[in-house]
């Protein structure tokens, strides 16, 4: 009997694509192709609907992390082992959790989200990469329709209403596990059986992207091995372990597989233990005392040429907790040695900020900006200092830019909310939270803001035009998002 609650629903959509017994024994270097058997009753654009309605449920029950500097480095991690992966069918967007647990899990669409305890454990960023390789392989061999599918074929009820009952179970638990068990009818068994060569099949596949993206391939044995081991005479288990477990015979199987592959020696890659480092100060749910003990206890432990992350690290928690003089005894050097370091550019402005230093920090950015004029991570520091500065025009001159550019990004929009709050535009600030509550798939909300802005708008005026048209986008997105809980 397994016990279900709020906090890890999500958990289902990993966990149909896992088994918890052993492994039937297969040949260790030949496993079928089967990559497009769902094609048939799933398209691709029906998969990028479903995972844009999953991930705007999940952005309003999960405290999904929106660090620029850290969506920044998880994007490009991921992206780099896309570029390597085959049968890529679908964009893909990786994204960041705030759980200590260890975990990852992938969905429709080409979401792979990464709890921030991750890192925490992934001593290398090849063995961090060794699980986002394995969860993209999930998404381009479409697994999760392959499941549907199975399912749909053992029982009367469609791919449709299997998948309607999956988004339901996450927007409301209770209900959308009752639809799931009424309407599936296929026996453990071939769950068991079919679910089981996903987690091989991901293996063999992500190894394979591991190594051709030059990441070292004997990193997700090593990785995955360490985990069983830590865990193997423990009752509970981390979430990882019960939504992608390792049997001996799937360890055996991914370590035969990496010796196909030379070992490669990297050195640290300094933005994985950059991220480590804010993760540990910032998003490790750590007081400040843990905080700095566990970056002090890994400062004894490293090489004197890669202190340099940690003191980072160190800096973060000082500036959060208000210790602005040992801030910049660590934060100081670090920039000197590397003005161009994004990290360290980030931590220097919110320093100035803190102190009211807003023409250091504008002037700071500014020049940042001639030498990386893309970095979203720079473009919206430099609004955030306008807007703490009081320059709230020249700050919504930037962010109406970027939203354009990045939609779904809750950063964009939550800045411009406040810049309209503080000049009392109520109107254009109801349009931007409006958008807020739409990622958050809280439509009839968002619709609501929209109207509310229509009517304080100008009679006839291109701000009310607008608002009246995106009130008409909202209603039918928010129709087809119904239907797809069907």
């Amino acid at each position: 009997m397994f016990r279900f609650t709020k906090a890890p629903t999500y958990l289902l959509l990993s966990a149909l694509l896992s088994s918890s017994l052993p492994a039937i024994a297969s040949d260790a270097n030949r496993l079928p192709e089967m990559g497009t058997t769902a094609a048939s009753t799933l398209t691709i654009d029906k998969e990028l609907e479903y995972g844009d309605a999953y991930m705007r449920i999940l952005s309003a029950s999960q405290p999904v992390i929106n660090d620029p500097l850290l969506s920044d480095y998880v994007q490009s991690l991921g992206h780099k082992l896309v570029a390597s992966a085959d049968d890529v069918r679908t964009p893909f967007n990786f994204f960041l959790i705030q759980n200590p647990e260890i975990n990852a899990f992938a969905f429709f669409g080409g979401y792979v989200a990464i709890h921030s305890g991750l890192f925490l454990h992934a001593k290398t960023e090849s063995e961090l990469a060794s699980v986002i390789a394995h969860e993209i392989a999930h998404v381009t061999q479409r697994h999760l329709a392959r499941k549907m599918e199975a399912d749909a074929r053992n029982s009367p009820i469609t791919m449709a209403a299997l998948i309607g009952s999956l988004l339901l179970t996450v927007a409301a638990p209770e209900a959308g596990l009752a639809a799931m068990h009424a309407t599936t009818a296929a026996g453990m068994q071939g769950q068991i059986n079919f679910t089981r060569s996903n987690e091989k099949e991901a293996d063999r596949i992500g190894i394979k992207t591991l190594a051709k993206a030059g990441f070292d391939a004997h990193a997700m044995p090593r990785f995955f091995g360490r985990l069983a081991d830590q865990y193997r005479y423990t009752s509970k288990l981390p979430a990882m372990l019960l939504t992608h477990p390792l049997p001996e015979s799937r360890l055996t199987d991914s370590r035969m597989r990496a010796r196909n592959y030379p070992t490669v020696i990297l050195p640290p890659s300094e933005r994985y233990l950059l991220a480590r480092s804010r993760i540990v100060a910032r998003n490790a749910n750590f007081s400040e005392a843990s905080s700095l003990n566990w970056l002090n206890r890994e400062l004894k432990k490293a090489a004197p040429n890669r202190r340099n992350e940690l003191n980072y690290g160190k800096a973060l928690v000082y500036l959060d907790n208000g210790k602005y003089k040992q801030a910049h005894q660590l934060l100081d050097p670090l920039l000197a040695s590397e003005p161009n370091n994004l990290f360290f550019i980030d931590a220097a402005t919110d320093l100035d900020l803190y102190q009211k230093q807003y023409d250091r920090a504008i002037s700071r950015l500014t020049t940042a900006l001639k030498g990386n004029p893309n970095s979203n991570v720079l473009r919206l520091n430099l609004a955030n200092a306008y807007l703490e500065s009081g320059k709230y025009q020249q700050s919504i001159q930037i962010l109406n830019r970027y939203a354009y550019d990045h939609p779904k990004d809750t950063n964009g929009w939550t800045l411009l909310a406040k810049n309209y709050a503080k000049l009392g535009n109520r109107s254009a600030e109801l349009a931007a939270l409006g958008e807020l509550l739409a990622l958050r798939a809280q439509w009839d909300k968002a619709i609501n803001n929209y109207t509310q802005a229509a009517q304080m708008a100008k009679l006839g005026s291109m701000d009310q035009a607008r608002y009246d048209a995106r009130i008409d986008q909202l209603r039918f997105e928010r129709q087809r998002f119904k239907a797809l809980q069907k």
